[in-house]
């Protein structure tokens, strides 16, 4: 009798709390599709934010720039090697073209070739890559041991050989990047595949009676778009690299035609004399391979739902 007297005194101190079966079911969280959650984490990454609005600028620079400043061959050798002025805001060259022209020129022509040469990579490795993780077997050996055989000779080698031999133009670049360059994607997507294959979802599309090709374009090359996503963009300034490397060395685009390895290799042979043609180029080369290369990190943390809060 005493416990239930205390009970019963201890319950004055406590207010019943009335039904209400739609509060109770309510989701108070939002619910996020992948999509959005990805865009979320990226917005909550202020590296990764910055370096995609200073990609968006380039890329419109190199877009609308030349339309507005197209005189990007024009000489004017009573002004050459002038230092940065009103004229000419980055200074003018040994012929006396503005360098903010040609700079502008060469970015169009820079990210052209890696963009261009990355979405033929892409396009490439997903199909090889995928046709091999999915097919297996023999087709899946020698798919790789070609491979294996590419990726034994460096890649470098091969862009010079065949600059060596072909004129140095947009098109022999283009060649010269893909040759070699869908090798580290086509291993990747076959692995994604492999891994993914032998899913339920892939086995009961299988048994439905879905073709190969509908299976593997449909269902599996799909969920590995993550890993394909962040391969490209860290791709894209390998590729703005290698350009940068082989015009500089002359074997890539060759002057009057303006590219950022030219650039650089103008502002070597006049340097320490005139500092703004060799930091003008290599500053924005810099903060543009930076600017990938963050916001490629920024989307693997994104993309993977364990990075995801």
């Amino acid at each position: 009798m005493a416990v239930q007297t205390s009970i019963s005194e201890g319950n004055k101190d406590f207010s019943r709390i009335p039904k209400d079966i739609g509060s109770s079911q309510k989701i108070n969280r939002v619910s996020l599709t992948y999509a959005q959650g990805v865009m979320r984490t990226l917005k909550q990454n202020s590296l990764a934010m910055i370096s995609l609005a200073f990609i968006a600028f380039i890329v419109l620079v190199a877009i609308v720039g030349p339309m507005i400043l197209p005189d990007y061959q024009k000489q004017d050798l009573l002004h050459a090697l002038e230092a940065q002025s009103g004229a000419h805001w980055f200074g003018t060259d040994t012929l006396g073209r503005d360098v903010l022209t040609r700079l502008v020129r060469g970015t169009r022509i820079s990210l052209s070739i890696g963009f261009i040469a990355e979405t033929i990579n892409l396009v490439i490795g997903i199909i090889i890559g995928g046709i091999s993780g999915y097919m297996g077997g023999k087709a899946d050996m020698f798919i790789m041991r070609v491979i294996d055989i590419v990726v034994s000779i460096p890649q470098m080698i091969i862009m010079i050989l065949l600059l060596t031999v072909m004129k140095g133009s947009v098109g022999t670049l283009l060649i010269a990047l893909c040759v070699t360059g869908w090798t580290g994607l086509a291993r990747l997507v076959r692995g994604q595949v492999l891994s993914l294959r032998e899913n339920e979802y892939a086995m009961a599309a299988q048994v439905l009676g879905a073709s190969k090709w509908r299976i593997l374009k449909t269902h599996l090359i799909p969920n590995c778009i993550g890993p394909i996503l962040v391969n490209y963009t860290m791709s894209v300034p390998g590729a703005i690299g290698a350009e940068a490397y082989l015009s500089y060395l002359g074997l890539g685009i060759s002057i009057p035609e303006a590219s950022w390895g030219n650039l650089l290799q103008m502002g070597t042979d006049q340097f320490p004399g005139a500092l703004w043609l060799f930091f003008t180029p290599a500053i924005v080369f810099a903060l543009t391979m930076l600017a990938f290369n963050l916001l490629g990190d920024g989307l693997r943390d994104a993309l993977d739902p364990q990075m995801r809060r």
